[in-house]
Parts: C-alpha cells; structure tokens; sequence
C-alpha cells in the first residue's frame, strides 16, 4: 500500500534522527520509494520548544495500519523519544499521514492525520514529494497552504 510517513525533531541532532528513522523504517514489509528534503519549522501546539526539522517520506507497505502504526512507535522509542506532553519535545516523531485511501476512527490510529491540511510542516514536504496528490478531503495538494513558516535545508537525498 502507498504510504506517506510525516517524520518530525527537535531535540539533539535532528539530522541524524530523522535518517536513522528512514533507516529503521527499511525491512521485509516496508520499502521506502522516497524522502523529501528537510525542513525547518516552528512547532505546533505547544510554541516554548526549539524549532522542528521535518521530512515527509513515501513508503510502500504491506503491513496493515495499526501494525505500521507500531512499527513507527517501536523506531521512535528506539530513538529515543519520551511522550512526557502533548505536542512537546521529542526526538523522534514518526505519524501516519495517508495509507493508501484508508480511513479509521478508532481511538489509537486516525487516518488520513486529522491534522493533515492544517499544518504547512507537513504539507510543504508532501507536496514537493507528491505533486499531483489528491488529499483525502478531495482537494489537490496544491490548493492546500496549511498554517505555519516552513524553510527547506537540504535537497531530497533519495
């Protein structure tokens, strides 16, 4: 299944946790096609953090939702990351954008990311990956801004 992973940090050195996720990510079941550059934004939610270094990687997958699910929070706790608060801090963030054209409610995994067209971090690296991307809301990835300054570091590596 056609995946997009938003990965995302803002403690220690950013660079190296999000190419050990990508890295992580990479096994039997999951195959990444490819990564956008990455870049530097304000956070979200809780504003008194350092600033975020954010990637959108695509992934073929043919592990079920909730399973990837667990496999990204197996990667993140590998890395590092404590979930001390909401939107806080973090090594490592590794969330489920869009699979494939899934949709789930339930309490532990909701796709497509209920903040998806809302965040500019996500989108900018989503559409430089993905430009012909049609959200699940029906609207072009091109229509959508999102909220938020996005400032691109690095070309796309992959």
């Amino acid at each position: 299944m056609r995946t997009f992973l938003g990965l995302g940090s803002n403690l220690g050195d950013r660079a190296y946790y999000l190419s050990e996720a990508i890295s992580a990510l990479e096994g039997p079941a999951i195959r990444v096609i490819t990564a956008s550059r990455i870049y530097e934004t304000e956070p979200w939610g809780r504003l008194d953090q350092p600033l975020f270094w954010n990637q959108v990687v695509e992934i073929e997958t043919s592990l079920e939702p909730l399973d990837l699910l667990h496999v990204c929070q197996e990667i993140e706790l590998r890395l590092g990351r404590v979930r001390k608060e909401h939107w806080g801090s973090r090594t490592i963030d590794i969330d489920l954008l869009i699979y494939d054209n899934r949709v789930s409610e339930s309490e532990e995994l909701k796709l497509p990311h209920p903040y998806l067209e809302e965040r500019a971090f996500v989108l900018a690296p989503l559409r430089e990956i993905a430009p012909k991307l049609i959200l699940p809301s029906g609207r072009s990835i091109n229509e959508v801004e999102g909220e938020g300054k996005v400032y691109p570091l690095t070309t796309n590596k992959l």
